[in-house]
């Protein structure tokens, strides 16, 4: 029996995939999986039951990925899950900030009460004029599930696109239009074009990368777009950007008490995968990942192990194993098993940057005394019976 816990309410679409081999915990120090959206995790004590951590949803700036991994921990998340979602915010952002649409509907209300309304807003419907998006220059940085939609629909609506992403990945090439012109650097996407859209991950390498470097070489009246996440964006200098009119409007999904309410910000409360739609498929997928992993061992969409799939085991036995990535860790993983004589018919092993993990599959049903000779191998992290 698997005790999970919900940090965050999970879609029951989701929750109702989970077997009765699964019970449901409100206690998350006692839980061997935990399901989350968007509350923090970096303040809670990881328990030496946690096996898994998957993430409905794809950002996983609320979990510490390395202490998780350091304690064996496989964290998910759902990439693609809630794209249609954020995608179609995107488009809607765009066009707010090409239309003053907000700032007419807040007019009109302010006037609703007078009984010449409709001829107020014959005399000042003017005032909110704005701009078509056809035939603009639109660049969407970052290729991955969400930037791959919003770029093919700005081209579907006639706009001229450059998309960047210099780790763009074969499935997202596939799915990419072919009218979108590849771009070499963010300069280029930032002297090019009249609106952009990020879409690349919360990193260290990516915190604050719109900044005021690039904004000096943006056109005068940009617009920028931001639904990914508000690290990627200097809030100081987007703010001197739009008081210098270099950036016309800035949509994020992201309010903070810096930005929101400064004149040119269309502030919208982080609805991008707030859609029924998205919160079931993320749910979903992200009960259907963990599953996987604690039944069969298989590791998909990870964010700090490798992907890793033996599929169902057909053998007496399987054993995975959380490990460092270092050295001569497999020989002496087999070679624990050869002095026990036990043979390996099938196994496989996958690496992520500092860490690693393996599955093998054995003719013999796996022992707890097999278990814990392995544990001892320096670099070891966890080791569990699959079968």
């Amino acid at each position: 029996m698997y005790k999970f816990n919900c940090l965050n309410p999970i879609a029951n679409i989701g929750l109702n995939l989970f077997t009765d081999n699964y019970q449901k915990i409100g206690n998350f120090s006692d839980c061997d999986a935990a399901l989350v959206r968007s509350a923090s995790v970096h303040e809670l004590d990881l328990p030496a039951s946690l096996l898994t951590i998957a993430r409905a949803g794809a950002g996983v700036n609320n979990i510490p990925l390395d202490k998780c991994a350091e304690n064996g921990i496989v964290v998910f998340n759902t990439p693609g899950a809630n794209a249609n979602g954020v995608k179609e915010l995107v488009i809607a952002g765009l066009l707010l900030a090409s239309r003053d649409i907000v700032g007419g509907v807040n007019w009109v209300n302010s006037v609703k009460e007078d009984p010449e309304v409709a001829k107020l807003v014959e005399k000042n419907k003017a005032k909110f004029a704005g701009m078509e998006i056809k035939d603009k220059k639109i660049g969407v940085i970052g290729l991955g599930a969400i930037g791959v939609l919003v770029a093919n629909v700005a081209h579907a609506l006639d706009m001229e696109v450059f998309g960047y992403d210099p780790f763009i990945s074969v499935e997202a090439a596939w799915k990419l239009s072919r009218n979108i012109k590849p771009s070499k650097s963010l300069e280029e996407v930032c002297k090019e074009c009249d609106f952009i859209s990020i879409h690349v991950p919360a990193m260290d390498s990516t915190k604050g990368m719109l900044n005021k470097d690039l904004f000096a070489i943006m056109k005068d009246g940009v617009v920028v777009l931001n639904f990914s996440r508000d690290s990627l964006v200097n809030d100081t200098d987007m703010i001197e950007a739009l008081k210098s009119g270099k950036v016309a409007k800035y949509v994020t999904d992201f309010p903070n008490g810096k930005i929101a309410g400064q004149e040119g910000v269309i502030a919208i409360p982080h609805l991008g995968a707030s859609t029924n739609e998205s919160e079931d498929n993320c749910a979903i997928m992200a009960v259907n990942q963990l599953m996987d992993y604690l039944e069969n061992g298989n590791i998909k969409n990870s964010v700090n192990y490798p992907d890793c799939d033996l599929g169902v085991c057909d053998q007496a036995g399987r054993i995975a194993i959380n490990y460092r990535n270092k050295p001569n860790m497999i020989s002496q993983f087999t070679a624990t098993l050869a002095q026990e004589n036990i043979n390996i018919p099938d196994m496989i092993n996958k690496s992520k940057g500092q860490w690693a993990y393996c599955m093998l599959d054995i003719e013999s049903p796996a022992a707890a005394e097999i278990v814990k000779k392995i544990e001892q191998i320096d670099g070891v992290l966890k080791v569990r019976i699959i079968k």
